[in-house]
Protein backbone atom coordinates (compact mmCIF):
# COMPACT_ATOMS: atom_id res chain seq x y z
CA UNK A 1 0.00 0.00 0.00
CA UNK A 2 1.31 3.80 0.13
CA UNK A 3 0.18 6.40 2.37
CA UNK A 4 0.47 9.91 0.91
CA UNK A 5 0.14 12.19 3.78
CA UNK A 6 0.48 11.53 7.50
CA UNK A 7 -0.14 14.18 10.43
CA UNK A 8 -0.19 14.18 14.28
CA UNK A 9 -3.76 15.85 15.59
CA UNK A 10 -2.95 17.21 19.32
CA UNK A 11 -6.97 16.80 19.90
CA UNK A 12 -10.73 16.06 18.44
CA UNK A 13 -11.23 19.78 17.35
CA UNK A 14 -7.71 20.20 15.63
CA UNK A 15 -8.88 20.59 11.95
CA UNK A 16 -6.96 19.01 9.07
CA UNK A 17 -3.98 20.33 8.05
CA UNK A 18 -3.51 22.18 11.06
CA UNK A 19 -2.10 19.56 12.92
CA UNK A 20 1.73 18.32 12.49
CA UNK A 21 2.57 17.39 9.25
CA UNK A 22 5.56 15.01 9.27
CA UNK A 23 5.37 13.59 5.70
CA UNK A 24 3.75 14.37 2.68
CA UNK A 25 4.66 12.85 -0.73
CA UNK A 26 5.37 14.39 -4.42
CA UNK A 27 2.53 16.06 -6.38
CA UNK A 28 2.15 16.66 -10.04
CA UNK A 29 0.36 18.64 -12.36
CA UNK A 30 1.42 16.62 -15.43
CA UNK A 31 -1.82 15.17 -15.94
CA UNK A 32 -3.64 18.62 -15.85
CA UNK A 33 -4.76 18.94 -12.28
CA UNK A 34 -2.97 18.19 -8.82
CA UNK A 35 -2.33 14.68 -8.11
CA UNK A 36 -0.67 12.72 -6.23
CA UNK A 37 2.61 11.46 -8.46
CA UNK A 38 2.58 7.40 -8.04
CA UNK A 39 5.72 7.08 -9.86
CA UNK A 40 7.36 9.18 -6.49
CA UNK A 41 5.21 7.45 -4.05
CA UNK A 42 6.46 5.59 -1.03
CA UNK A 43 5.13 1.68 -0.97
CA UNK A 44 5.36 -0.51 1.58
CA UNK A 45 4.22 -4.40 2.78
CA UNK A 46 2.99 -5.35 5.77
CA UNK A 47 5.49 -4.76 8.72
CA UNK A 48 7.65 -2.61 6.11
CA UNK A 49 8.84 0.59 7.10
CA UNK A 50 7.11 2.99 5.66
CA UNK A 51 8.91 6.44 6.19
CA UNK A 52 11.62 7.59 8.46
CA UNK A 53 11.32 11.00 10.00
CA UNK A 54 14.05 12.83 12.38
CA UNK A 55 12.00 14.24 15.49
CA UNK A 56 13.58 17.50 15.35
CA UNK A 57 10.88 18.00 12.42
CA UNK A 58 7.96 17.29 14.50
CA UNK A 59 7.44 20.29 16.94
CA UNK A 60 6.98 19.48 20.54
CA UNK A 61 3.40 18.45 21.75
CA UNK A 62 0.70 15.98 22.82
CA UNK A 63 -0.73 14.30 20.01
CA UNK A 64 -4.02 12.42 20.24
CA UNK A 65 -5.14 11.02 16.69
CA UNK A 66 -3.27 10.28 13.42
CA UNK A 67 -4.74 11.32 10.00
CA UNK A 68 -3.19 9.22 7.27
CA UNK A 69 -4.24 9.77 3.63
CA UNK A 70 -4.08 6.54 1.53
CA UNK A 71 -3.33 6.21 -1.62
CA UNK A 72 -3.24 2.38 -2.93
CA UNK A 73 -3.65 -0.63 -2.13
CA UNK A 74 -2.72 -3.69 -3.85
CA UNK A 75 -4.37 -6.94 -2.78
CA UNK A 76 -5.64 -10.85 -4.09
CA UNK A 77 -8.89 -11.52 -4.08
CA UNK A 78 -11.32 -14.70 -5.09
CA UNK A 79 -13.45 -14.53 -8.12
CA UNK A 80 -15.30 -17.11 -10.23
CA UNK A 81 -15.61 -16.90 -14.26
CA UNK A 82 -19.17 -17.94 -15.43
CA UNK A 83 -20.75 -19.02 -19.07
CA UNK A 84 -17.51 -20.17 -20.18
CA UNK A 85 -18.03 -21.63 -23.66
CA UNK A 86 -16.95 -25.09 -24.01
CA UNK A 87 -15.58 -25.12 -20.12
CA UNK A 88 -18.58 -24.17 -17.70
CA UNK A 89 -17.47 -22.16 -14.71
CA UNK A 90 -14.06 -21.71 -13.27
CA UNK A 91 -14.54 -21.45 -9.04
CA UNK A 92 -12.73 -19.49 -6.95
CA UNK A 93 -9.77 -18.34 -9.37
CA UNK A 94 -7.30 -15.68 -7.57
CA UNK A 95 -7.12 -12.23 -9.17
CA UNK A 96 -4.86 -9.24 -7.90
CA UNK A 97 -6.92 -5.49 -7.55
CA UNK A 98 -4.45 -2.31 -7.76
CA UNK A 99 -7.19 0.29 -6.39
CA UNK A 100 -6.27 3.75 -5.83
CA UNK A 101 -8.22 5.36 -3.10
CA UNK A 102 -6.75 9.09 -2.71
CA UNK A 103 -8.21 12.32 -3.87
CA UNK A 104 -6.72 12.10 -6.87
CA UNK A 105 -3.05 10.29 -8.47
CA UNK A 106 -1.13 10.61 -11.94
CA UNK A 107 -0.28 6.96 -12.77
CA UNK A 108 1.97 6.69 -16.22
CA UNK A 109 1.53 2.98 -15.67
CA UNK A 110 0.32 0.27 -13.23
CA UNK A 111 1.51 -3.50 -13.15
CA UNK A 112 -1.14 -5.37 -10.52
CA UNK A 113 1.09 -8.41 -10.96
CA UNK A 114 2.61 -9.18 -14.29
CA UNK A 115 0.58 -6.97 -16.93
CA UNK A 116 1.13 -3.34 -16.92
CA UNK A 117 -1.62 -0.96 -17.98
CA UNK A 118 -0.16 2.61 -19.46
CA UNK A 119 -2.51 5.24 -18.65
CA UNK A 120 -0.30 8.43 -18.22
CA UNK A 121 -3.29 10.33 -17.24
CA UNK A 122 -4.97 11.41 -13.64
CA UNK A 123 -7.16 8.96 -11.93
CA UNK A 124 -9.68 10.03 -9.09
CA UNK A 125 -10.59 7.96 -5.81
CA UNK A 126 -12.11 4.54 -6.88
CA UNK A 127 -10.24 3.72 -10.04
CA UNK A 128 -9.26 0.07 -10.22
CA UNK A 129 -6.83 -2.35 -12.29
CA UNK A 130 -7.58 -6.04 -11.89
CA UNK A 131 -5.15 -9.05 -13.12
CA UNK A 132 -6.35 -12.54 -13.07
CA UNK A 133 -4.40 -15.14 -11.85
CA UNK A 134 -6.08 -18.13 -13.42
CA UNK A 135 -5.04 -21.74 -12.50
CA UNK A 136 -3.23 -23.70 -15.05
CA UNK A 137 -4.19 -24.75 -17.73
CA UNK A 138 -6.02 -21.71 -18.19
CA UNK A 139 -3.09 -19.08 -17.17
CA UNK A 140 -2.42 -18.48 -20.51
CA UNK A 141 -5.80 -16.71 -20.97
CA UNK A 142 -4.46 -13.96 -17.87
CA UNK A 143 -6.30 -10.83 -18.52
CA UNK A 144 -5.80 -7.20 -16.95
CA UNK A 145 -9.10 -5.08 -16.78
CA UNK A 146 -9.61 -1.98 -15.45
CA UNK A 147 -12.57 0.52 -14.05
CA UNK A 148 -14.17 2.75 -11.76
CA UNK A 149 -15.96 2.77 -8.40
CA UNK A 150 -18.86 5.37 -8.28
CA UNK A 151 -17.99 8.99 -7.06
CA UNK A 152 -18.02 9.09 -3.75
CA UNK A 153 -18.64 5.33 -2.90
CA UNK A 154 -15.51 4.64 -1.33
CA UNK A 155 -15.64 4.35 2.38
CA UNK A 156 -13.48 7.08 4.50
CA UNK A 157 -13.67 6.17 8.10
CA UNK A 158 -13.21 9.53 10.30
CA UNK A 159 -14.48 9.23 13.68
CA UNK A 160 -14.07 12.64 14.36
CA UNK A 161 -16.20 14.08 11.54
CA UNK A 162 -18.75 15.94 13.87
CA UNK A 163 -15.34 18.66 15.27
CA UNK A 164 -13.18 17.61 12.18
CA UNK A 165 -14.50 16.86 8.58
CA UNK A 166 -12.71 15.31 6.21
CA UNK A 167 -13.87 16.93 2.34
CA UNK A 168 -14.98 14.60 0.22
CA UNK A 169 -13.10 12.17 -2.65
CA UNK A 170 -10.32 12.33 -0.18
CA UNK A 171 -9.04 9.19 1.53
CA UNK A 172 -7.53 10.80 4.44
CA UNK A 173 -8.30 7.82 7.66
CA UNK A 174 -8.16 8.96 11.01
CA UNK A 175 -7.44 6.91 14.17
CA UNK A 176 -6.72 7.20 18.19
CA UNK A 177 -4.00 6.54 19.72
CA UNK A 178 -4.35 4.45 22.71
CA UNK A 179 -1.93 6.45 24.98
CA UNK A 180 -1.37 10.06 23.42
CA UNK A 181 2.20 10.30 21.64
CA UNK A 182 4.34 13.24 23.38
CA UNK A 183 7.21 14.90 22.00
CA UNK A 184 9.20 16.65 24.07
CA UNK A 185 11.79 17.85 21.49
CA UNK A 186 14.50 16.34 24.07
CA UNK A 187 14.26 12.93 22.74
CA UNK A 188 17.63 10.68 22.76
CA UNK A 189 15.84 7.67 21.01
CA UNK A 190 13.96 6.52 18.11
CA UNK A 191 9.98 6.06 18.47
CA UNK A 192 8.34 4.20 16.54
CA UNK A 193 4.26 4.40 15.28
CA UNK A 194 2.69 1.59 13.82
CA UNK A 195 -0.37 2.58 11.69
CA UNK A 196 -2.95 -0.39 11.54
CA UNK A 197 -5.18 -0.61 9.01
CA UNK A 198 -9.11 -2.21 8.73
CA UNK A 199 -9.76 -4.02 5.69
CA UNK A 200 -12.38 -5.74 6.74
CA UNK A 201 -14.45 -6.48 3.74
CA UNK A 202 -13.14 -3.12 2.29
CA UNK A 203 -13.46 -4.58 -0.92
CA UNK A 204 -16.85 -4.21 -2.23
CA UNK A 205 -19.17 -5.41 -5.14
CA UNK A 206 -23.05 -6.03 -6.30
CA UNK A 207 -23.35 -9.05 -5.55
CA UNK A 208 -26.32 -9.26 -8.05
CA UNK A 209 -26.58 -13.10 -7.51
CA UNK A 210 -26.25 -12.84 -3.44
CA UNK A 211 -23.98 -16.04 -3.09
CA UNK A 212 -21.14 -13.40 -1.52
CA UNK A 213 -18.72 -14.22 -4.36
CA UNK A 214 -17.60 -11.77 -7.24
CA UNK A 215 -18.91 -13.21 -10.21
CA UNK A 216 -17.58 -12.18 -13.76
CA UNK A 217 -19.32 -13.82 -17.16
CA UNK A 218 -17.52 -14.76 -20.50
CA UNK A 219 -20.72 -15.46 -22.13
CA UNK A 220 -20.22 -12.00 -24.02
CA UNK A 221 -23.67 -10.97 -22.63
CA UNK A 222 -23.99 -11.00 -18.72
CA UNK A 223 -22.47 -7.93 -17.25
CA UNK A 224 -19.98 -8.15 -14.15
CA UNK A 225 -20.89 -7.85 -11.11
CA UNK A 226 -19.60 -4.18 -10.29
CA UNK A 227 -16.84 -3.06 -7.55
CA UNK A 228 -18.46 -0.41 -5.78
CA UNK A 229 -16.02 -0.01 -2.75
CA UNK A 230 -12.21 -0.43 -1.48
CA UNK A 231 -12.05 2.04 1.33
CA UNK A 232 -10.82 1.16 4.76
CA UNK A 233 -12.75 0.51 7.47
CA UNK A 234 -10.09 1.71 10.43
CA UNK A 235 -7.27 2.75 11.55
CA UNK A 236 -5.50 1.87 15.05
CA UNK A 237 -2.20 3.58 15.73
CA UNK A 238 -0.20 2.88 18.51
CA UNK A 239 3.56 3.97 19.26
CA UNK A 240 6.83 2.74 21.45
Amino acid sequence: MSVHYLELAPSAFTLLGTGAIVYKGEETTKGGENAVDFDRVAKGGDQAVFAKINLKNVPPGTYEWVRASVTYQNYDVRFNINNIPLVGNLSQQKGTIASFVGFNTYISSITPRSKTLLLNDDKKQGFWAFETNLSAPYDAYNQLYSGEAPAGATTVVNPLFGSSPIPAGSCVVTGKFETPLVVTGNETEDLTVTLSFSINQSFEWMDSNGNGQLDIYADGVTPPEKIVDMGLRGLLPKWE
